[in-house]
């Protein structure tokens, strides 16, 4: 996990509820590095889809992604690490953000279904319903031994992922 360490941008990721803005928070804070969140990202009509229970497509992703793939190159850039929080969820999403930051480590926040619906069923305020849980299931690519990516327990308290990821 020294990866972690060293890499110029981690990118929490994983299904909704398994903790990417906690986690990449808390990361980001013990890193000294600048935090993104990437929900914040999303354009209105992005949110009002998944507020309305529709799942997003690639191509209503490809905007999202390339908003955080320029925000993270903009901060490594600046000779900030950065930390951001963004689901990842294909393969094909994790290369297009590689391509802004060579070196970029995915940190694989796994969760189980029934646990990850609960969180999201029980979060107040946030756009994403728990109807889609399935669907980021549906379209998870969990990474493969050929990426940079460290693989975590989500149903542990943040500080114990982040302790162990930092070693």
């Amino acid at each position: 996990m020294n990866d972690i360490r060293s890499a110029p941008a981690i990118v929490a990721m994983g299904v909704a509820g398994c903790g990417k803005t906690a986690v990449g928070e808390a990361l980001a804070k013990e890193l000294g590095a600048l935090f993104i969140e990437g929900d914040r990202l999303h354009p209105p009509e992005n949110v009002a889809r998944m507020a309305r229970g529709e799942p997003l497509t690639d191509a209503l992703r490809a905007g999202w992604l390339e908003a955080i793939g320029e925000r993270i190159a903009a901060s490594v850039v600046d000779g900030q690490k950065a930390v951001a929080a963004c689901s990842a969820l294909k393969r094909s999403y994790r290369d297009r953000l590689r391509g802004f930051c060579p070196g970029i480590v995915f940190l694989y926040l796994k969760i189980d279904r029934e646990t990850a619906w609960r969180r999201v069923a029980g979060r107040k305020g946030h756009f994403m319903p728990a109807s889609l849980v399935d669907s980021q299931f549906a379209t998870l690519e969990e990474p493969g031994p050929d990426e940079l990516a460290v693989t975590v327990d989500a149903t542990r308290t943040v500080a114990g992922i982040v302790k162990d990821v930092l070693g």
